[in-house]
């Protein structure tokens, strides 16, 4: 996805037997691709990452030197196709890249945290330095690699594990019980765990949480 001038989509376009596609939206820089890498005529996807259906029927990897502004949604959208994605490589803005791989207890543990460790092992690769770019810019960035879990949690449905995470930790500084109260029923609120604060509970408390909500 992303191709953009092409500094990694031109090592890719040189693999052999692999079905490969890039997603860009900017005419631009679709016009200096085709030129600049023959190769690559009918295999971009001149459209909104965002906005795109699955590029592929079979199972396929999602590879990219994601776009710092979306990069938050680019992962739901990975979520969207989990069924279909077993392995994302993705760069990331280093803080970003730190936060999807945190975990409980960490000041960046949050909504993409457990949302994305709830269906794929997490691993933070390596640094990559401002030095590294042409300009360079002012932040540094962190390479991340997704593997889709082969069991996951058991948990009640997407829908309410999605509401139930980002409710948690949209108000982060309270407990859970304030932050999430119209989930529940007064007597459920009544337990210990509700004390707590979202940074401070387990994949599999989320995931158990789902089932006693309303």
């Amino acid at each position: 996805m992303g191709p953009g001038g092409g500094a990694l989509t031109k090592y890719l376009l040189q693999l052999q037997n692999i079905d490969f596609k890039a997603v860009e939206l900017d005419d631009e820089k679709v016009q200096f691709l085709e030129a600049t890498f023959p190769s690559i005529k009918g295999k971009i996807i001149h459209k909104d990452f965002l906005h795109i259906d699955p590029p592929f029927e079979d199972q396929y990897i999602v590879i990219g030197n994601f776009p710092y502004n979306i990069s938050s949604q680019i992962l739901f959208k990975i979520l969207e196709w989990k069924e279909l994605v077993p392995v994302s490589i993705g760069m990331f803005q280093k803080e970003v890249a730190l936060r999807i791989a945190s975990k409980p207890g960490s000041k960046v543990y949050g909504i993409l945290s457990v949302l994305v460790q709830m269906f794929y092992e997490v691993d933070y690769l390596f640094d990559v330095p401002q030095q590294a770019f042409n300009p360079p810019p002012k932040v540094m960035s962190g390479v991340i690699q997704l593997k889709r879990k082969a069991e996951v949690i058991p948990f009640k449905d997407e829908r309410t594990l999605f509401s139930l995470v980002k409710m948690a930790f949209n108000q982060r500084r309270k407990t859970l019980r304030n932050a999430t109260r119209s989930l529940f029923d007064e007597s459920v609120l009544k337990d210990d765990i509700f004390n707590k604060r979202a940074e401070q509970l387990s994949l599999e408390d989320f995931a158990a949480l789902t089932y006693r909500t309303k």
